[in-house]
């Protein structure tokens, strides 16, 4: 025993052993509810895999049939067209090394099954609708509501992601080495120069 702890008279040699007792369980409760708060903060951070809601699986197909009635496989899915739409879902957009040639260059579908994956369901909402190089439809996915391209996304995201990265456009005059489909008129007849003669009265 210390010479401190024998100079003090009994009583105060209880109170401060019965101090230190309290502060050592201070001490141990606040550890515990330290570690007690970490672990519970772990809990909530570690994602939680949970199944589709019905709400989302109808999301979902009603992506699929967006996708199939609006012609995104006729141009994102290789030999679509030609097969008259027998190609199993599992190859559903993937794009195609195949332009189309006109006036822009040489545009070439993209895969979008790649694209989705590097955007957000909200990025996705103003990407659909930038301008594209013809012959995308842009205008149509312009001009659908937020939910549609919220279930196309959706859809097209639940395919996984597969395949590679179709080319790069093309500047217009620049020859390349990929089948291409010249995506112009061809045999158009002369436009007269002749100005058409005023029509006379009547309702047109």
């Amino acid at each position: 025993m210390s010479p401190e702890c024998k100079a003090l008279p009994p009583v105060s040699r209880i109170a401060s052993a019965a101090g230190a007792m309290a502060i050592t369980s201070v001490l141990l409760l606040a550890v515990g509810l330290g570690f007690s708060t970490k672990a519970s903060a772990e809990g909530v951070s570690r994602p939680v895999t949970t199944a589709p809601t019905h709400a989302d699986a109808a999301s979902i197909a009603r992506g699929r049939y967006l996708v199939a009635t609006a012609g995104c496989n006729d141009c994102h899915t290789a030999g679509y067209a030609e097969a008259g739409g027998k190609v199993a879902q599992s190859d559903w957009l993937l794009g195609t090394p195949v332009g189309f040639r006109g006036p822009w260059g040489v545009s070439y579908p993209a895969n979008l099954r790649l694209t989705v994956q590097a955007v957000t369901e909200e990025e996705w909402l103003k990407f659909a609708r930038v301008e594209r190089l013809p012959p995308m439809p842009w205008f149509n996915l312009r001009d659908m509501n937020d939910e549609d391209l919220r279930s196309m996304y959706r859809f097209i995201r639940s395919l996984g992601p597969k395949g590679g990265r179709a080319p790069a456009p093309v500047a217009p005059n620049v020859n390349v080495g990929t089948p291409y489909i010249q995506f112009t008129p061809q045999n158009l007849p002369a436009v007269s120069q002749t100005a058409p003669a005023a029509k006379q009265g009547g309702r047109g």
